[in-house]
């Protein structure tokens, strides 16, 4: 194949990938435009500056101009404001991959874990402005060309994690799906006796399937972004409780008809029309008709969606208290007569259960953490701990604020990720500071964020106009911080990050990298051997290892029946390479095209 093939062909990946809807879309697409460009992510330290001098069309260049610009600010120090960090996120929805974005332009290793393999989420985000204005900054209109055109200001859950799971890919994110996160795994006792020895395992999480090559990932940071359910230990969560409010959310199918497409996006009363009596109700047109309304509770029973009335709010929105076709009927009736009977078919669209997709939710009581971080030490390794997203704070739906304190949420994350990494600061400084800044934003509204958004960075003092970050003292910090050591709160030791990780303790591997890395070697033996699965390399590898090594000739005679022929034709190099490498399962070398 020519270059000038070969950069057609790149392109044309490239195009596939932009256009790319739905998780394994986006994921399929992206590893066949890397594997097309012979990179991976786990290959090259500076894989965006790779990507970059390797994909060169004018699409692909429009995007890094500005991914450049956002590159080459001043917290991100040139990339390696967190060059030795290892992050490990859990959880793929907005604010999770929002954090992992900016982990990994402060120069850190991040992975992303997810225990879905897709985004069904249809659920409309209303978009406060400086979130506008960050999501253009970093290419979301390259993906997604009616992001918030004219005055649209929202944008669907599902739309949004596509676009960000894109932008993390492209810089270097590595992104497993179906791998769900179970428990912590505390660091190994030290080999040599010397703290960040490089034979010493360090933080590591437990996850299902057990096997899956996370489970051997070593890690400094653990940023919990998988929603309230909140799996991480040590968040206790607190109650603000309000006067009943019963929330229902309803998605409908947009055929994007002209009729549909004139309707506006209003609210009204229908009170005295229809008998619904609503607090609120809100239409977002997205790729589905969202409707977002606070129902009142003599309204739902008269209707006949709540059987029976109830003090306790959980018995009265429980499954068996609730008529589904009647919650579905009073839902399309709002719907209706809040767009003048303007939208033709009004047909439900269906949820990742195939369901209709509609919930009536309780926001009576809604629920934050206590604390947004915490840190452990075990052995000499440090870990920083923090939650983003609806883990940290549960948003009230009908207000619109989810979307954008989850975004300051994990800028702030970042902000004590980039702190933890920069070695002048203590542990518990680091906790001190961003709890200080997490008092400010349950609290926050447009007014109170700073104007000059072209200024916004994830340091706080970007972004809040009256940001103390010495508000709380490390003693008002000191139970966040869980160690086996004895801790002065006058000892202000730096955090340290081990510059060395053991080879055999670091293996993320990508079987279908491994696989189409094997077969490229093969095809240089005359024997046209090629291996389809793991199990084929791990055999071949016994193979390679018994002769490369000089085993008995029992062993020998064992471990060639079915690769004698290959065996032979090897050269003494080749058996070695593939001996060692395969052995070590670390990184593929850079050596080998």
């Amino acid at each position: 194949m020519t270059i000038g093939d070969q950069s057609a062909e790149a392109s044309a990946l490239y195009d596939q990938f932009v256009a790319a809807g739905t998780c394994q879309a986006i994921l399929t697409s992206f590893q066949h435009l890397c594997d097309s460009l012979d990179i991976h992510p786990t290959d090259e330290e500076w894989f965006y500056q790779t990507l970059k001098s390797k994909l060169t069309n004018w699409k692909a260049n429009s995007l890094w101009t500005r991914l450049d610009k956002r590159f080459n600010h001043r917290e991100y120090a040139g990339h390696k404001a967190c060059a030795t960090t290892r992050v490990l996120v859990i959880g793929a929805g907005p604010c999770g991959l929002r954090a992992a974005i900016e982990c990994k332009l402060l120069g850190a290793r991040v992975v992303v874990v997810e225990k879905r393999d897709r985004f069904s989420r249809n659920n409309v985000l209303h978009l406060w402005p400086f979130v506008i204005h960050d999501l253009k900054s970093l290419g979301a209109k390259v993906f997604y060309p009616k992001f918030c055109a004219g005055s649209i200001d929202h944008i669907s859950i599902r739309q949004l994690q596509c676009v960000l799971m894109k932008i993390c890919l492209l810089l270097g994110v590595e992104i497993y799906t179906n791998v769900g996160y179970e428990d912590l795994q505390e660091p190994s006792p030290e080999v040599s006796g010397e703290p960040g020895n490089a034979e010493q395992r360090g933080w590591r999480a437990k996850v299902s399937p057990p096997d899956h090559p996370v489970s051997c990932y070593d890690f400094d940071v653990l940023i919990g972004a998988d929603g309230k359910r909140n799996t991480l230990q040590g968040f206790s969560r607190k109650e603000f409780r309000g006067k009943l409010a019963i929330a229902i959310t309803a998605n409908f199918i947009n055929h994007q008809t002209t009729e549909e497409a004139r309707v506006e996006e209003i609210s009204g009363d229908l009170k005295a029309e229809t008998g619904i009596d609503l607090e609120n109700i809100v239409y977002y047109k997205d790729d589905t008709h969202y409707f977002v309304m606070t129902a009142k509770k003599q309204s739902l029973l008269e209707k006949g969606v709540l059987l029976q009335d109830h003090r306790d709010t959980i018995k009265l929105l429980s499954r068996d208290n609730v008529d589904q076709q009647a919650l579905q009927n009073y839902a399309r009736e709002a719907a209706d007569v809040s767009t003048n009977h303007k939208l033709p078919n009004l047909e439900f669209a269906h949820n990742h259960f195939g369901q209709p997709d509609i919930a009536m939710f309780d926001f009576t009581s809604l629920f934050a953490a206590e604390n947004s971080s915490r840190a452990m030490e075990r052995y000499g390794r440090k870990l920083l701990i923090n939650i983003v997203g609806d883990s940290l704070l549960e948003p009230f739906w009908p207000t619109g604020s989810g979307c954008a304190r989850g975004f300051l949420g994990s800028f702030d994350a970042a902000w004590a990720v980039k702190s933890w990494a920069s070695g002048s600061m203590s542990p518990l400084q680091v906790l001190a500071e961003r709890e200080s800044v997490y008092m400010l934003l349950s609290q926050t509204t447009p007014e109170s964020l700073s104007k000059s958004f072209n200024s916004y960075t994830i340091n706080p003092i970007t972004r809040y106009k009256h940001c103390n970050t010495q508000a709380l003292k490390c003693i008002q910090v000191r139970q966040l911080y869980d160690t086996t050591e004895i801790i002065n709160i006058d000892d202000l030791e730096p955090v340290e990050i081990p510059a060395k990780r053991a080879r055999t303790y670091d293996i993320m591997v990508d079987q279908g990298r491994l696989l189409r890395w094997c077969n490229r070697k093969l095809a240089l033996l005359p024997s046209h051997v090629c291996v389809s699965s793991l199990s084929a390399i791990l055999s071949l590898l016994s193979c390679l290892l018994a002769d490369a090594m000089k085993l008995s000739s029992k062993c020998y005679d064992v471990f060639f029946t079915h690769h004698s022929s290959l065996v032979h034709n090897a050269t003494p190099d080749l058996k070695l390479e593939f001996a060692s490498y395969m052995c070590s399962f670390g990184r593929f070398p850079r050596n080998i095209q």
